[in-house]
């Protein structure tokens, strides 16, 4: 009987899980097979389900699919069809169903707001993406509110309410005072998962006026500011103390709802004093082991990757001096839909049966349903082989139109689950993947694997044969996997040769032979013994090895199963280690491991290193120098050297240095020979021609070296011809019509013999030419005149003595001189991407024309004018040079509005060629700078006179000047928002109907066609009343609110409240002057472009705020330091460099007016043609680090 070895399928490698109804995706397919079998559509890449985009950027939603054929896409939009072709900020990516839905070109992100799907279909079926629901993240604006401030005696506790925006998602808490600087918590204070700031009990340093909520809100990189809360603590004596009360939660009980693998956050935060300790058990069990956290003080209790075990109550206990308080939360632990069973991939033959099994499980437990290629499978067409029995659908007796892509659902009120999986019918003759005639090769007595992976459908049956001609393999020696494997458990030497195996099924049959070789096992013979060595002596280990003639053992020595040391001691023979000058360190076990590609054998012997007998104290010192040198047997190129060693002076001496002095080349000086062991008192020296040897011998223990010999007789050997030629051999042209050959000259002692010369011969490549030869000597140069310009040469340089030549030298190839490019670039063309960035292209000019090495181009642009002034003004010319054999280049740094010229000229190794045909080109319109000033003057009841100058870059034609402004009220809050539109060719502007003894702010900027350019902002107050009468306030054109007092006719009412009107006044102008001097600080790159105070966007880059006020100013704050007593605000412009150049990204505004230009990690900056001008650095420190 034969005997069958079943193994799973998903531990053979080369199991065909295809034929074995597995999942088609990780079927070990070759890529020709790939090509040729059908496969329904499997979707590979999607988007999260809940996914949250930032607004700013453009939407990708990712489908991507495979199959056989290529599948198409479709999309839909809360559940209709979402045709994309209608939409032309919606696109989709070649081959792909990724959807790129365009915002920064003019799209809105929310307008794209809803639960889309995907859809991959081909012939053999559809497959479905998770819905996914697209929402734009939200960062709204803090909600106006008056904080009133806190007065609270010492001892008691208190909350202070952040109450952040609800954004998308949830935005992250801290505090800070208004240095920007993290308040500290401890026991007694500390902040609360909703945010609120927690004091068990106030002391008197908690008095402060700055405590500031933040709300960080990651995705539109946004970090928001609640108005500071004031706190004052007043003492009473004496402090009285009280026992814990719970501050949150409130009441003695609560229940808490939390799914299954989430993070389960308790909060229980105590007030008393002194400050409560809090402690969390669970009623009737214990808080789970590694799963258990404490944090905020162990105010907070984390459990992490919560289960339905985790259900029960759990209690907190706040414990202080003087009693307790606890609270039960009920945690109940429910589940979203999760895979017991997920629907497998199946591959079936016709006439095959087979199932889907979809198994979940949930709290609630889940309701599952089926699709059938994206379909409800109750209305989709029907399919007598199949039949739906809950989580099962069960196929009988398919057909190749039985193909298709079933989904499974499995949902609950917490979430759902969705699976595809497709159903493969296939007819398919069989197919053998294992390369033909591979070679296997094994140890005798091991298990031999011969492989025989396959595919067919229907599933083909697999025979083995030995032999071409033998008979089929049978009988219990074998083993017959299920992936094809044949399996020779115990291999013999007579298990070699040719084996064939066959692949058959109705619809064909295939063959494939394979090799196998046994071998011989690899033995050591004579293994290491046992040794016990005296201190300093020395010891050998033998190990001998018989192995198969075919296979290249490798030996390797282990100390302790570690490298050997790195000692010259340790000396490694072909069949022993010799341990020289044994030391206590040496003790332990060396092993002998003997390699082959095959197999691997070793053996181990430890070595004890015991004490010498005692001996008098020894005096340890250099070794005397070797004496008696004796020179035999010379010969012309060989010497053999003797010496008889000095006293070793009780350090063994464990080498010996020769070293010879050429006294025909460099007498005096000694060089290194070679080194021999301390052993060896005899060495055979190889020696050179025509060289006076004289040779000395120092011997070397582990103290040191000792004194030289006596140099030993001297030795002239013969001369010879030279054994080798100069290197480095180069040929580069200093001129345009020479080539200069140059080479490093040998030595005296490399030369052979005397009247050392150099045969220098070139001659021109790529043409049939003859060798041109110049003999010299004593150089290391030489040049050949009248050559033509930059052509290669093959080059060659061979040296030779009185007694003949080197060896025929290999051949280089050099360059005559390099002349300057002939002709320019040609049809050269500029694109301009937009107002600071163009493109130009250009030819390449022929190879033939640059007479040297290209090294690249060069652009030469320049500013002729400005089309906005038009006037013309002396630039020096800019220069970009682009290496290699380009054709293209990128211009950044161009002014907006403008007329440029530009020319292109090649670079050689000699200069540059002649430059193109100048080329002219003009830069749109850009949005303008700042104003170059606002100066408001004139104040008088009711009016203000505005002047200004005109932009210092205009970066266009001037279509108008935008004024806003609104009033600021004595609590800095500000009023409505004006809008005014001014013509272009106006400079100066008289506001009338204003408030009398109102403080305005103004925001003025110009504007283009393009667009608004950069505004910049002042401060101006109407004058008091002559008379100190208050009369009705008119808005600018609109009624606002009258305020009327009654004024008392006695003449000392009149005199008091005189009086209390110069006090505020005076009162005012210390407020504004300690304003200006702190409240405002230079920020990056924005002014004041939106009214609230409270949002300040964060950069990306290093986490600070972009701007930020003090606690007394609450209002948009401006880019810059203070405004200059002119009552004047300069722009400040950096200079554009050429290493920024590229398709960058223009700075853009949010709908609140912040810029996000800044948080991009990309900059634009404008030319600046007069003097440059920097930012101070943001004091604030790395927000990034407080959260």
């Amino acid at each position: 009987m034969m005997k069958k070895k079943i193994i799973s399928a998903s531990k053979a490698s080369l199991v065909l899980l295809l034929c074995q109804m597995l999942s088609a995706l990780d079927v070990p397919l070759d890529s020709k097979l790939l090509e040729e079998l059908s496969q329904p559509p499997t979707i590979t890449q999607q988007s999260p389900k809940d996914y949250i985009v930032d607004p700013r950027e453009n939407i990708v939603i990712q489908c991507e699919a495979k199959g056989k054929p290529p599948p198409s896409f479709s999309w839909t939009r809360n559940g209709t069809h979402f045709d994309i072709d209608k939409d032309a900020q919606v696109t989709m990516k070649p081959n792909s169903g990724t959807l790129v839905i365009n915002i920064m070109n003019g799209g809105k992100a929310e307008a794209y707001e809803g639960v889309y799907q995907c859809t991959a279909r081909n012939e053999r079926g559809a497959a479905i993406s998770n819905n996914i629901v697209i929402r734009p993240s939200r960062s709204p604006l803090w909600t106006k509110e008056k904080l009133e401030p806190n007065q609270v005696r010492e001892g008691d506790s208190l909350v202070l309410h952040c109450r952040p925006p609800v954004g998308l998602p949830p935005p992250i808490i801290f505090w800070m005072d208004n240095a920007f600087q993290r308040l500290p918590q401890s026991e007694r204070v500390s902040q609360g998962l909703n945010g609120d700031l927690y004091f068990s009990n106030v002391q008197p340093e908690d008095t402060r006026e700055d405590y500031i909520c933040y709300a960080r809100f990651n995705h539109t990189q946004t970090i928001q500011q609640k108005q500071p809360i004031s706190v004052k603590v007043f003492s009473t004596k004496p402090v009285t103390e009280r026992q814990p009360v719970l501050l949150t939660p409130t009441g003695s009980t609560s229940t808490k709802v939390e799914l299954r693998g989430n993070v389960l956050l308790l909060e229980c935060i105590a007030a008393g004093l002194p400050t409560p300790v809090i402690r969390w058990i669970k009623e009737g069990g214990e808080l789970p082991a590694n799963r258990t956290f404490f944090e905020n003080f162990k105010k907070t209790l984390k459990i992490v990757d919560v289960s339905e075990a985790d259900s029960g109550n759990y209690k907190c206990i706040a414990r202080n001096t003087l009693g307790s308080a606890h609270h039960v939360i009920s945690v109940t632990v429910k589940a979203a839909p999760y895979w017991i069973t997920a629907p497998r991939n199946l591959v079936l033959s016709p006439g095959e049966d087979g199932t889907l099994i979809c198994r979940a499980n949930g709290n609630p437990k889940p309701d599952i349903s089926w699709l059938a290629n994206g379909v409800p499978i109750a209305i989709a067409p029907e399919d007598p082989s199949r039949k739906v029995d809950g989580d099962t659908i069960i196929f009988s007796q398919v057909q190749e139109r039985s193909s298709a892509v079933y989904q499974c659902n499995a949902s609950n009120e917490y979430g759902y689950l969705l699976a595809n999986a497709f159903v493969n019918v296939l007819a398919e003759p069989p197919r053998i993947l294992t390369a033909a005639n591979k070679l296997y090769q094994v140890i005798a007595d091991s298990p031999a694997l011969l492989d025989c992976a396959y595919f067919g459908s229907p599933k083909p049956e697999i025979e083995w044969f030995k032999g071409v001609k033998g008979s089929i393999l049978r009988g219990n020696e074998y083993v017959f996997h299920d992936n094809g494997t044949l399996e020779i458990p115990v291999a013999q030497k007579d298990s070699s040769g040719t084996y064939t195996c066959v692949a058959r099924n109705e619809l064909g049959k295939i063959q494939n032979e394979v090799q196998l070789e046994v071998k011989d096992p690899t033995m050591i013979i004579k293994q290491p013994e046992y040794k016990v060595i005296q201190r300093y002596g020395q010891v050998s280990f033998e190990c001998i090895i018989k192995h198969d003639s075919t296979l290249l053992p490798t030996v390797i020595w282990l100390k302790d199963n570690g490298e050997l040391p790195g000692d010259e001691r340790f000396l490694v023979g072909k069949d022993n280690l010799t341990i020289m000058n044994v030391t206590d360190k040496d003790d332990g076990t060396y092993t002998c491991i003997v390699n082959t590609t095959l197999d691997s054998v070793s053996a181990s012997a430890v070595l004890t290193v015991v004490a010498a007998p005692p001996t008098p104290a020894i005096i340890y010192a250099r070794p005397n120098p070797p004496f008696d040198l004796e020179l035999t047997g010379q010969l012309e190129r060989s010497v053999e050297l003797s010496w008889v060693p000095g006293d070793e002076n009780n350090s063994p001496i464990t080498n010996f240095v020769i070293e010879y002095e050429d006294g025909l080349h460099e007498p005096g000086v000694w060089h290194h020979q070679t080194e021999v062991p301390g052993t060896q008192t005899t060495v055979q020296l190889k020696l050179s021609p025509y060289v006076n040897y004289s040779f000395r011998v120092i011997a070397v223990n582990e103290i040191g070296r000792s004194q030289p010999s006596e140099p030993s007789e001297q030795y002239l050997t013969k001369s010879a011809n030279p054994d080798e030629n100069p290197p480095n051999v180069q040929g580069i042209g200093s001129e345009p019509d020479n080539l200069v050959i140059t080479w490093e000259s040998l030595t005296g002692f490399q030369s052979n013999g005397p009247g050392l010369q150099y045969k220098v011969s070139w001659r021109q490549k790529d043409v049939d030419d003859e060798w041109t030869s110049v003999i010299v000597a004593n150089v290391s140069k030489y040049i050949v005149s009248g050559t033509p310009t930059f052509v290669p040469y093959e080059i060659k340089v061979q040296a030779l003595n009185d007694l003949g030549y080197a060896p025929e030298p290999s051949e280089v190839i050099g360059h005559s001189g390099e002349d300057l490019p002939m002709v320019a670039p040609g049809n050269v063309q500029v694109h301009v991407i937009n107002s600071t960035l163009a493109k130009v292209h250009w030819d390449t000019v022929p190879l033939k024309t640059v007479r040297g090495h290209l090294q690249g181009y060069k652009v030469y642009y320049w500013k002729v004018q400005s089309l906005s002034r038009r006037s013309k003004r002396h630039v020096e010319k800019k220069i970009l040079t682009f290496r290699g054999n380009k054709t293209f280049g990128m211009l950044p740094g161009l002014e907006p509005y403008s007329s440029y010229k530009l020319n292109v000229r090649v670079v050689n190794g000699k200069g540059e060629g002649p430059a193109s045909p100048d080329k002219v080109f003009k830069t749109p319109e850009g949005v303008p700078s700042s104003p170059s000033f606002l100066k408001i003057t004139n104040p008088t009841l009711d009016s203000l006179t505005l002047e200004w100058g005109s932009p210092t870059h205009p970066n266009g034609v001037l279509t108008s000047y935008i004024l806003k402004f609104q009033p600021i009220n004595n609590t800095h809050e500000l009023g409505p928002l004006v809008e005014i539109r001014i013509p272009a060719n106006e400079s100066s502007l008289i506001l009338k109907n204003l408030n009398y003894s109102t403080r305005y702010k103004f925001y003025f900027n110009a504007q283009t066609s393009v667009g608004s350019g950069s505004q910049i902002t002042e401060e101006a107050v109407t004058i008091m009343d002559e008379a100190g009468f208050l009369r009705p306030a008119v808005g600018a054109g609109k009624a606002m609110a009258s305020r009327q007092v009654d004024i008392a006719t006695q003449g000392w009412f009149i005199g008091l409240m005189c009086a209390v009107a110069l006090l505020i006044l005076i009162l005012l102008i210390v407020c504004f002057i300690r304003r200006n001097k702190g409240g405002k600080y230079p920020v990056k790159e924005k002014e004041d472009a939106h009214a609230d105070p409270e949002i300040q966007p964060m950069k990306e880059d290093d986490g600070t705020f972009g701007e930020y006020s003090d606690a007394e100013d609450h209002k948009p704050l401006k880019k810059g330091s203070r405004t200059p007593s002119d009552r004047t605000v300069k722009k400040e412009d950096s200079d554009d460099s050429l290493v920024d150049y590229g398709e960058g990204v223009n700075g853009q505004f949010n709908e609140d007016g912040s810029f996000i230009g800044q948080y991009s990690g990309k900059k634009e900056k404008e030319p600046a043609e007069g003097n440059e001008s920097s930012e101070a650095p943001s004091p604030v420190n790395a927000m990034n680090s407080f959260v």
